[in-house]
């Protein structure tokens, strides 16, 4: 019984200090099997949740039938189209929208002014009325 756990011993202490470990024979064998096994159980999740999925999109789509709303892809077709259609005549491509506010700048800077204005003393007003 000591005899064999000498062998043990100077086995693992081989291996621990670096020597050669023993090859398994069956080695390549089995980490193809278990690489096989992964691919596999990695194949059925995705199956799995491609089916869950596909459940979660049928019960959107009901939900989308009963109070009439389009999917954000159909909304975005829509208006294209619409773009497409308002410029089917014109040679150039059509104008994008002004945002409210663009070029009207000087308005604006009255505006602030006249703000600023009803916040000076009545004196410093007097002074920047007369210029």
């Amino acid at each position: 019984l000591e005899v064999i756990l000498q062998m043990c011993a100077t086995k693992d202490m081989g291996k621990m200090l670096g020597g050669e470990e023993e090859k398994d024979p069956d080695a390549d064998r089995k980490e193809e099997e278990r690489q096989e096994a992964l691919r596999q159980q990695e194949e059925e999740r995705k199956a799995k949740y491609a089916k869950m999925e596909a459940e979660r999109e049928s019960v959107r789509q009901g939900i989308r039938d009963k109070y009439g709303i389009k999917k954000k892809e159909e909304k975005e077709a829509e208006a294209q189209a619409a773009m497409e259609q308002a410029s089917e005549g014109s040679l150039t491509r059509p104008k994008k929208a002004i945002p409210a506010g663009c070029g009207d700048e000087e308005e604006e800077e009255e505006s602030i002014v006249d703000t600023v204005m009803k916040f000076l003393p009545g004196p410093l007003q007097d002074i920047f009325n007369k210029k």
